[in-house]
């Protein structure tokens, strides 16, 4: 995968996103990434069709392996494909700073959350 490779320019932007467009924002623009990669046919980003659109995202120096890799990890159902949730969860956890993040916005909602109640 391109965070794996030495060899790779990979850098990591959704932390950027996530920051300048808010959740909301990045959401979209993770669906936005999604419908760039999509098999039209199929409605899930598939091994052909990541391929045939990998370099319209950057990807373009990622290697078949890479690329069937980096489908195996996001494939939760096991259907050789991904659908829009499991490429968002991947986007997610292809970043670790993002997914720090997350976590702390989950800690600060979660307070929030508990101090309305109880307040």
């Amino acid at each position: 995968m391109a965070s794996r490779n030495p060899q790779s320019n990979f850098e990591d932007f959704l932390p950027i996103m996530a920051e300048k467009l808010g959740g909301d924002g990045l959401i979209g623009e993770l669906c936005n990434g999604f419908d760039l990669l999509v098999d039209g046919d199929k409605g899930v980003i598939t091994f052909e069709s990541l391929k045939r659109n990998s370099a319209l995202l950057g990807l373009q120096d990622l290697s078949d392996e890479d690329l069937r890799s980096m489908l195996q990890e996001g494939d939760f159902d096991g259907d050789g494909a991904l659908n829009q949730m499991e490429f968002c969860v991947l986007m997610f956890r292809l970043s670790p700073e993002l997914m720090e993040d997350s976590r702390l916005w989950l800690e600060e909602a979660l307070q929030q959350e508990f101090n309305n109640k109880f307040h």
